[in-house]
């Protein structure tokens, strides 16, 4: 897989025209991720446009339930087709493992492959001081980020989203069949916003990420197709 292929870029817009818009300005991009405010103004529209298109589609809504619901959710969603599917490991073993289980029924119901099922194991917006003192989580942040991986590994899903700074322990722990997506990777020259546990590109996929999620330098740049090009070419070092 190339380099550039392994590069999500997110949908964040408000709605479908402009989401047509971005992606018809990025040609060049194969892999989009459908958020929460996209998929919420749009429904499963904007999902049938990227298919037609032949895009790879990594659906992030983020499910956080009782494991009833969860399934339904997952269930429901792996009728999509979609490549990625995100839920929360805090949602607890039993909604992680129901969920698991969700996703082979409904991509069968619907004849599709079913999409790899990834658990998010801390937002990459929360720092160690705010685990801590807002969350009260009585664990260092990478251990705590570990926990929740292994979580998901041991109720059968696919991967985790974590930020670079924990890929490297992720990677030697859960071992090189477990799907890490990294979000929060900001190049160099780009502004890391709210992002509090970021890396480089380059750096993010050398310590074992399998796919980076990269948003804002890309799409927020005065020349998005510039920006996209320029981080291809940093990562053209990894071919």
């Amino acid at each position: 897989m190339n380099p550039d292929q392994k590069i999500i870029v997110p949908l964040d817009v408000p709605d479908q025209a402009a989401a047509i818009a971005l992606v018809e300005k990025l040609p060049q991009v194969s892999f989009w991720k459908v958020g929460l405010e996209l998929f919420t103004s749009t429904g499963p529209k904007i999902l049938t446009e990227l298919k037609s298109r032949q895009k790879r589609i990594f659906l992030d809504l983020k499910f956080h339930d009782i494991p009833n619901t969860v399934a339904g959710a997952c269930r429901a969603a792996a009728r999509y087709g979609v490549d990625l599917l995100t839920i929360h490991a805090t949602a607890g073993s039993d909604a992680l493992k129901a969920a698991t289980e969700a996703v082979q029924e409904g991509a069968a119901q619907a004849g599709v492959q079913p999409p790899k099922l990834i658990a998010i194991t801390l937002l990459t917006s929360i720092s160690a001081r705010q685990l801590a003192f807002d969350l009260k989580i009585p664990l260092e942040l990478p251990e705590y980020a570990l926990s929740m991986a292994l979580m998901a590994q041991e109720s059968g899903l696919d991967g985790a989203v974590c930020s670079p700074q924990e890929v490297s322990q992720l990677r030697e722990t859960c071992g090189n069949d477990f799907l890490l997506v990294c979000p929060g990777v900001r190049p160099t020259w780009a502004e890391k916003g709210d992002q509090k546990r970021s890396l480089t590109p380059v750096q993010a996929l050398k310590a074992g990420a399998n796919y980076l999620v990269i948003g804002r330098p890309i799409t927020a740049a005065i020349e998005p197709e510039l920006a996209w090009k320029r981080i291809c070419e940093e990562l053209a070092v990894l071919a």
